[in-house]
Order: C-alpha cells, then structure tokens, then sequence
C-alpha cells in the first residue's frame, strides 16, 4: 500500500510516499480501507517535534526521531477486513475513528473498541474532519467546562477545527455563545449559531468587560489571569490549544493554567484528548448530532493524497477555517 512515512523531524518535505506493507488486523482489530483523512496541529506538531519539551515526556515524541512512522488521527473509510474476535462489523461497512496514527495510508488498522459506524448524514471526506477536533470539542464543551443549559459561553478560536465544533455543541447544549475569530470569519461563526462574535484584531475580549460561566480556549493569546477577568466567580476556563512554539508552546500555555488553578475561586483545566476513553461512545454521542444537523463539519479545503504535504503546510500556517482534509 501507499503511506507517507516519517522517519525524522522537520517540515512537510520530509514525509516520504512509499509503498509499505499493508498491515493484518488483529484480532481485536479491524483493518480500514482509508477514504479521507485531516490534517491538523497533532499532526505538524508530531512532524516537527515540537514543542522539543513534549520528547522528554511520555507520549508519542520520540527523544531523536518520531516513534511514529505513520501519521494521522483522522480514519474515515470502509471495512476491508476483520479480526476474528471483532463482532458488529462487516466488510464493506463505512466507519470512521480516532487513532493514534496511521490515517495517511491507504489502509489503517483500528482497535474495533475504537471503531463506530460512519453517520448515515455524512461523507467520507465530511466524516474525516470529525474525530480528533470533535471529540477534544466535545469534552471541552460537555466533560471539561460541565456546560449547563442557559449558561453564557466563550469560545476563543471560533473558526478553528476545534472551534468550529465547540460552538455548535455548546449552542447544541443550550448554551449562550459568544466566539472570538477574525473579522472575516465572522460570518461563519454567527453561522454556526453564535449569537455574538469578537473580532480578535480590534478588540481585547479579556477587557470587554461581558462575564461568562464558561471560557474555552482553543487559540492561546491571552493568559489564563487574563481570561479570569471575564470569568464568572464560579466559572471554568477550559484550556484546548494555544500559540505554537519551538520548546514549550502550547503546552506552557495549558500548564499555567493548570497551576494557576489552586489559587483562584474559578476553575482552570485542560482537555487531553490524547489520555481519553472511551472513544467509540464519544463517536456515538457525536454522530447523533452530526445526524441530526446540529452539528456540521466545517472544511475549508480539500487536497488529493498526493498532495498531503501541501495541506500540511496550509494547516501549519494557521488560516484555516475549520478543519483540512484528504481524500483517497
């Protein structure tokens, strides 16, 4: 099969597209035929290496060279295969999952656990922008910020992957929301069911002087002492992203909140995708919502395969509205 595998860090030119052998499913696994997948920071960020500080801790950095060789979080594709212990799936099913890495290939092989079945609402391409910044959208909005019906909402980053679908859930859940973008993506927000938008560029929303119940951030900008200032005495500041850097950044952007956290009458906290469970519930929860049209992926653009290190580069420059896709 065809796979763009990494082999040491850097930009997008070193991904390589070679042929490697196309894995066996175990057999609790199921092996993906992979129709679509996404771009986005997890990805650069992992083809970088960076922040260097993230190699010195556990998780998938490896301390010289990246201890994955196939990127890609974002699985949307048909069933081509099943281990012998995997029931509820067939040949032929449409699917889509969050993995580890292994979605820039044209197979992919996913823990069935792991596994749901693709929302009948839904493309391929549209179901491939989903897992990663939906699921991280969902426990920010729902496990994280614990958000509750008539509460007023905060979403910094509001045209971002992650963004796009805080807000729409947040509204989804009853929530008042209130998204910081630019100007020109203020229309896509106000789309999306905000019913107020800041313009990033000519307005400092941490001195807007408006409360919110519930901040989440998925941009960076403003520190989280910044952000208190807006905050609702009993009100969470639920840290997502924040700016890129070489050595610490975004990580020291949640991690100062995190330790600003004990001393402060609201609450401070991050989401970790990465260290979440239940994943196929979480994909269930969302497919309703996809279903329904309460929620809607927002893709900016769309690359073939062969083109993956180009979409790489459009994401990592930080313009894109929404979420980045391939196809296969």
């Amino acid at each position: 099969m065809k796979a763009f595998v990494i082999r040491s860090y850097g930009s997008p030119d070193v991904l390589d597209l070679a042929d490697v052998p196309t894995p066996v499913p175990g057999d609790d696994e199921v092996l993906v035929r992979v129709r679509a997948t996404s771009v986005q920071p997890y990805d650069w960020h992992h083809m970088r290496g960076e922040p260097r500080l993230s190699r010195l801790m556990p998780g998938t950095l490896g301390l010289r060279r990246p201890d994955i060789e196939i990127l890609g979080a974002d699985v949307a594709g048909e069933v081509a295969a099943v281990g012998r212990d995997v029931t509820g799936f067939a040949v032929g099913d449409g699917v889509f999952a969050l993995v580890v890495g292994g979605g820039f290939a044209e197979y992919a092989c996913v823990k069935a656990a792991d596994l749901a079945p693709l929302p009948r609402a839904l493309s391929f391409e549209q179901a491939a922008a989903v897992p990663l910044a939906a699921i991280t959208a969902l426990l920010a909005v729902r496990d994280d910020g614990r958000v509750r019906p008539g509460q007023r909402v905060l979403v910094n980053g509001a045209s971002g992957g992650v963004g796009t679908f805080a807000v729409q859930l947040a509204v989804a859940m009853g929530a008042e929301v209130t998204g910081v973008c630019s100007g020109r993506n203020a229309d896509l927000v106000r789309g999306l069911g905000a019913s107020e938008v800041v313009d990033r560029t000519s307005v400092d929303v941490t001195r807007a002087g408006r409360a919110y119940e519930l901040v989440i951030d998925a941009a960076g900008g403003h520190s989280a002492w910044a952000f208190r200032r807006i905050l609702a005495r009993d009100g969470a500041l639920v840290v997502v992203g924040g700016p890129a850097g070489r050595w610490v950044q975004p990580a020291g952007h949640a991690f100062a909140a995190l330790a600003l956290n004990p001393f402060v009458s609201q609450r401070m906290t991050m989401t970790d995708v990465a260290g979440s469970r239940n994943r196929r519930a979480n994909l269930l929860t969302l497919t309703e919502y996809l279903d329904d049209g309460r929620v809607v992926p927002v893709i900016d653009r769309s690359y073939p395969f062969a083109e993956l290190p180009d979409a790489l580069r459009y994401s990592e420059a930080g313009r894109a509205r929404g979420k980045v896709v391939v196809t296969l």
